[in-house]
């Protein structure tokens, strides 16, 4: 098990708050250092040197720098396997793995401050920005929907909280702050049994230090 984990973060993220669900899930502690995305902290040369993509989460482990949630996730779930995030079946595996990928490389990039930042560069007015955001969430969810619409149980893919549920849940509330429609029921039921779990509810964004 790693003596130091240092993770670089934003309490707003919904990527950041992919990793600290991980974290908690796993029983890993974790120093928690803010980078605060809207007064550009994470373009400083001192965060550039350590993620060149200028983006957070990052996660130091021993002095080794983890980039890409997803990736951190996996780690996480390689160096302390239970509870597992992926299934052991490896079609299980893939599903999970597809619902998360629909998620961080489909739907929350799109409606990232990075790219919301470039529209607007472009000449977009702040209500075609915001609706870009927001119809990008919803079609998003709307897959998603339709994926998890054969499964039963709490999470994602039945009893066990997976690597799909730590991508929904922080989308979901990016998906309110653009005023996104959420209210498809499977979700909202994921939704409500994630934030039950303590996991969930210990790390969201409002309860983080630099929450404003």
């Amino acid at each position: 098990m790693p003596d130091g984990i240092r993770l670089h973060t934003y309490f707003r993220s919904s990527a950041s708050w992919r990793v600290r669900i991980a974290l908690h899930l796993k029983g890993l502690d974790y120093q928690s250092l803010a980078h605060h995305l809207r007064k550009g902290e994470q373009t400083s040369d001192s965060f550039l040197a350590l993620n060149p993509q200028g983006l957070v989460p990052a996660l130091e482990v021993d002095g080794v720098v983890l980039t890409q949630s997803l990736a951190i996730c996996e780690y996480l779930d390689e160096i302390a396997p239970r509870p597992q995030l992926l299934p052991p079946v490896p079609l299980d595996r893939a599903k999970v793995r597809a619902l998360s990928l629909a998620i961080a490389c489909d739907v929350h990039p799109l409606q990232n401050l990075r790219v919301l930042g470039r529209l607007r560069a472009a000449g977009l007015d702040e209500d075609t920005v915001n609706v870009w955001a927001r119809d990008t969430i919803e079609d998003g969810l709307a897959a998603c929907a339709h994926l998890l619409a054969d499964y039963a149980g709490p999470y994602c893919f039945g009893e066990a909280i997976t690597l799909a549920d730590i991508c929904l849940v922080p989308q979901l509330a990016n998906a309110r702050r653009f005023g996104a429609r959420i209210d498809y029921p499977r979700i909202e039921a994921i939704e409500e049994a994630c934030l039950a779990h303590p996991a969930f509810a210990e790390t969201r964004p409002e309860l983080q230090p630099d929450a404003e």
